[in-house]
């Protein structure tokens, strides 16, 4: 069947049902989205002197959680506008509505009899053929589905989402043994390419696949943390990002969750695993239990492992709760010697073994640690999911693990992790030691042609990851040979097909020497003997900006030529990737900021992840935009003056975008704020990122690609616009709105867009506008105000004004 999905309908609209249905509104789908009608009218609703009939208060509880996800941060929308997609209702009167939906997510309380009464309300009005799931994360699927009729069955499955829905990758598909192939099928294809998650096929088990692994797992460090008297501290250190994993690392993740959530997660766990082999982790620890009785749920309550209260001065602190005493603590600086040992090393996979081989307290929570959770997940196949990857992959997509139980266990060495788990009591399921006898040392190893391949139980040999044919990962053609050229910054890797990729890896992919060698060296070799160049890396953003600490150095020795040498080089890499005579596609995701934006915006074509936090933010730091931002933007502004546009209006946007250093929340902000263009794309799964540039560049090339040239006739307005800009800036000043040092910077900037000291607009060229964004930029690297800037975003990581 060739299932288009134009329409879902979204029963529920709590935290989950009304982000979920504002997911489905960010990709373009209409969305029906419906909840009970109230049975008591509020106070205000009695003086307005409305009936419970009215339509008011009838949806009033769908329209109270939808206006509340809206205003949450961080927000569920791409764009605001996006919301207009969303129609509400209720299920007395709109119920029947759903016949005209694709798709039919039931997202009702976590109570089996409630979701098999409305799944009998629903069975009424659904149209024949739909897709018909269920978001529960505990409940078993095959249970809901009883006693409907053969098609609702062979249509309905479990989707379980994760929360945030637009965030957190993970979404889970569990099939019932009626459940048709052919919906499975498109469920999986449909939430990766259209929703952008990590799909994973899981088994009708307790928890599924990632709660019942993540559950486990922050059960047994609460279990561990008792056992070697660690703090609440200590635990979120050793747990957090040195592991790769979240900064909220496992207690500050619950205060945020909320407890509440973890023990009804767990109680249910513990219920519905009673021969789990690992049942006793399942227990509540005692001050679990009576955090609970205390209401001491976290976020949700002002206090939960954490808890902010007010210091000497008022000042805000955050204190630690004693694990011994129930009683809150100043916060305390976290010191383990073999955490130190391990600064030094970038790469999370390589710490694994420098973490397990100390001698203090934190390596022994490893070694105990590790060897649970290695033990754990060997006896989880094939009873939750008969692939191990699929056990990395909920892990990694639904908690934020960069690296998941096997492939962290991979890293130590199968044999050196088989020995943690059988050295602190923990039996290992059979197949790991058969796997070893057999001469396979690892679970994952990638092959020849570059494709990642898995250990598979049944066959007893390694197959490749079915659905990684669609992207490309970097890592994994790194391993077989394909980088061609590279420095301490950059490498050029063959992408195959005529097609090379400039891949960054300095810290943050922050843009220095190392970095414009890269570029213009994969530039040189693609215009010697390739069809086309992308831009992108497998890292968590595409980069955060130019080297600030190196402008700051060269600044306070006063070192202007270098300055402005290292400004024209930048510079010119961008023009070089402009007017090359190859398409250049650049590949924006995560944070692309500053000098990382710069870049996309001299791309051909830009193929940007739907999560992409795109600005020129050089006016934090008090400086401009110089390699090419402004220029860029100007250019571009000038560019829809023959479409009719009001001229000065579009300069003013752009000005104002660039002076308050504004940062698309998404790549759909980004089109809002000219950073991408007609033409441009966004992929919602990132996984398909640099797969789809590649196709990208093929496809400009064989379309008969030219090299552009430079352009000559930029019009500019000169000192009409110049008089507009500086009027506004002088009344922001003189009402308080910016410092003085602002007004410094906003007069730079206002002075390039309009072109400098023009009596009469102007035609001018590319280059008469980068040299006068390089000379202003060099200008304010000589203010004390704006070296106090750049110092405190290094140094705190936080903007200074002044």
């Amino acid at each position: 069947m060739n299932r288009i999905i134009k329409k879902v309908a979204v029963l529920g609209s709590g935290v989950m049902g009304s982000r979920i249905a504002l997911h489905f509104a960010n990709i373009g789908v209409q969305v029906l989205l419906l909840d009970i009608a109230p049975k008591e009218l509020t106070p205000d609703e009695e003086k307005k002197g409305l009936k419970l009939d009215a339509a008011a208060v009838k949806n009033r509880i769908v329209n109270a959680s939808l206006d509340a996800a809206v205003k949450s941060n961080p927000s569920p929308l791409y764009r605001k506008a996006d919301v207009s997609r969303i129609k509400t209702g209720n299920f007395d009167d709109n119920l029947k509505d759903i016949a005209s939906c694709d798709w039919t997510i039931e997202v009702v309380v976590e109570r089996l009899d409630i979701k098999k009464s409305l799944f009998e309300r629903i069975e009424q009005f659904r149209k024949p053929g739909t897709l018909i799931t269920s978001n529960t994360s505990g409940i078993p699927i095959h249970l809901m589905a009883e006693g409907r009729s053969e098609d609702f069955r062979k249509h309905f499955a479990g989707t379980h989402f994760f929360n945030p829905p637009r965030y957190l990758k993970l979404l889970e598909i569990i099939p019932t043994p009626e459940t048709d192939q052919s919906v499975v099928d498109f469920l999986m294809h449909y939430g990766d390419l259209y929703l952008g998650k990590t799909t994973v096929l899981a088994k009708d088990t307790p928890g599924f696949i990632a709660n019942r692994v993540g559950v486990f797992a922050m059960l047994d460090v609460m279990q561990t943390m008792q056992r070697l008297g660690l703090t609440v501290e200590e635990v979120d250190k050793l747990t957090g990002p040195v592991i790769g994993h979240a900064k909220s690392a496992t207690l500050r993740t619950s205060d945020v969750v909320g407890l509440d959530t973890t023990i009804n997660v767990t109680n249910g766990l513990a219920q519905g695993l009673p021969n789990d082999e690992a049942k006793d982790v399942f227990v509540l620890p005692d001050f679990v239990k009576k955090m609970g009785e205390n209401k001491w749920l976290g976020d949700k309550t002002g206090q939960g492992f954490y808890k902010k209260v007010k210091g000497a001065g008022g000042k805000s602190e955050i204190h630690a709760l004693d694990l011994n005493t129930l009683e809150y603590k100043p916060s305390q600086k976290v010191k383990f010697a073999s955490l130190e040992a391990t600064k030094a090393i970038d790469k999370v996979a390589d710490r694994f073994k420098v973490l397990v081989a100390g001698k203090d307290k934190a390596a022994d929570f490893y070694r105990q640690s590790f060897g649970s959770l290695f033990a754990y997940v060997s006896n989880r196949i094939p009873e939750i999911t008969d692939q191990l990857y699929k056990i990395d992959d909920a892990l990694r997509a639904g908690f934020g693990w960069e690296l998941g139980p096997f492939e962290t266990w991979d890293a130590l060495g199968v044999q050196k992790g088989l020995e943690l788990a059988q050295a602190h009591g923990k039996t290992v399921a059979p197949w790991i030691e058969d796997m070893l006898a057999a001469g396979n040392s690892t679970f994952y190893k990638v092959n020849e042609q570059g494709v990642k391949q898995f250990y598979d139980l049944e066959s007893k040999s390694y197959q490749a990851i079915p659905g990684v044919e669609n992207f490309i990962i970097l890592d994994n053609l790194r391993a077989t040979g394909k980088v061609l050229w590279k420095n301490a910054g950059a490498s050029v890797i063959d992408l195959g097909d005529g097609i090379l990729n400039v891949e960054f890896h300095s810290k943050m992919n922050t843009l220095g020497s190392d970095v414009i060698q890269g570029l213009m060296k994969g530039v040189d070799m693609a215009e010697q003997g390739y069809r086309g160049l992308v831009v992108g890396n497998d890292a968590p953003n595409f980069s955060a900006g130019a080297n600030l600490g190196l402008v700051y150095m060269y600044a306070l020795d006063q070192e202007f030529d270098e300055i402005n040498m290292m400004i024209a080089q930048f510079q010119n890499a961008m023009m070089r990737m402009r007017y090359s005579s190859i398409p250049v596609v650049g590949t924006p995701h995560g944070l692309a900021l500053g000098g990382g934006c710069e870049l996309n915006l001299h791309a051909d074509k830009v193929v940007a992840a739907a999560e992409t936090y795109m600005g020129l933010v050089e006016f934090g730091v008090g400086l401009i935009p110089a390699g090419g931002g402004t220029k860029e933007m100007t250019l571009r502004t000038a560019a829809k003056y023959e479409e009719g546009e009001p001229e000065f209006n579009l300069l003013r946007n752009a000005f104002v975008t660039i002076s308050t250093a504004k940062v698309s929340t998404s790549a759909a902000e980004a089109f809002d704020l000219g950073f991408l263009r007609r033409g441009d794309e966004v992929v919602v799964n990132n996984n398909r990122l640099i797969a789809q540039a590649k196709a990208e560049a093929i496809a400009l090339a064989e379309a008969g690609y030219t090299q552009p040239v430079q352009k000559t006739d930029i019009k500019v307005h000169g000192r009409g616009a110049l008089g507009m800009f500086l009027t506004g800036v002088h009344a922001m000043r003189a009402g308080n709105y910016i410092s003085d040092h602002d007004v410094k910077i906003a007069n730079k900037l206002a002075y390039v867009m309009t072109g400098g000291d023009l009596s009469s607009p102007t035609q001018v060229s590319e280059q008469y506008l980068l040299d006068l964004e390089r000379e202003a930029f060099l200008s304010l690297t000589g203010e004390r105000k704006t070296l106090e800037r750049i110092q405190s975003i290094l140094t705190t990581g936080k903007p200074l004004r002044n």
